[in-house]
């Protein structure tokens, strides 16, 4: 890791067990915590993207709290991708596997217009399934992925080689082996 990532990466606090037995959780709620931090880890990702974003989506919940100050960053619109049931008014959902179970995205149905720069944020790149029913999401709405960006990959999961087979480019600030 390269000096800048194990700064990071010694803000993020690991934790044992949870949510179930076997899961070394990531929580990046610490770096979150840390103005200085949080600060590089936003100008790293800004940094990161060469072409244009209209939009940053935004995956619930900690991927807001980098996001909206990614998009702010970038000048692009903050697009929120939620737990289904957690928006108001119409929405269009996916069905996604976790390391650890399934869940169900929403997104707003014209959160999205066709043809828009998409950027997809997170805080942790694990299985890759968040993200990629995150871009299902914003392809069904003819939104454009330019690419995703993450604070933390845990390799070992294999995220990022599904990612890239779907035709995403992604990077992340940090990586964690063995999780």
């Amino acid at each position: 890791m390269a000096d800048g990532a194990a700064e990071l990466a010694a803000l993020v606090r690991t934790i044992p067990d949870f949510p179930k037995p076997g899961i070394a959780f990531r929580d990046v709620t610490t770096l979150l915590l840390d103005a200085g931090g949080l600060a590089r880890s936003v100008e790293a990702m800004a940094a990161s993207v060469a072409e244009p974003v209209d939009l940053v989506a935004a995956i619930e919940a900690r991927g807001f709290a980098i996001g909206g100050a990614l998009a702010v960053r970038l000048g692009a619109g903050l697009l929120l991708v939620r737990k289904d049931g957690k928006l108001p008014g119409a929405t269009i959902a996916e069905d996604y596997a976790l390391e650890y179970g399934s869940d169900r995205l929403a997104m707003h149905v014209d959160a999205c217009a066709p043809g828009a720069r998409v950027l997809i944020v997170d805080d942790l790149l694990a299985t890759g399934g968040t993200a990629l029913a995150a871009a299902r999401l914003v392809r069904r709405s003819g939104g454009t992925i330019v690419g995703a960006r993450f604070l933390i990959d845990l390799p070992d999961l294999g995220g990022g080689a599904k990612l890239a087979e779907d035709g995403i480019a992604w990077s992340a600030l940090m990586a964690f082996a063995g999780d």
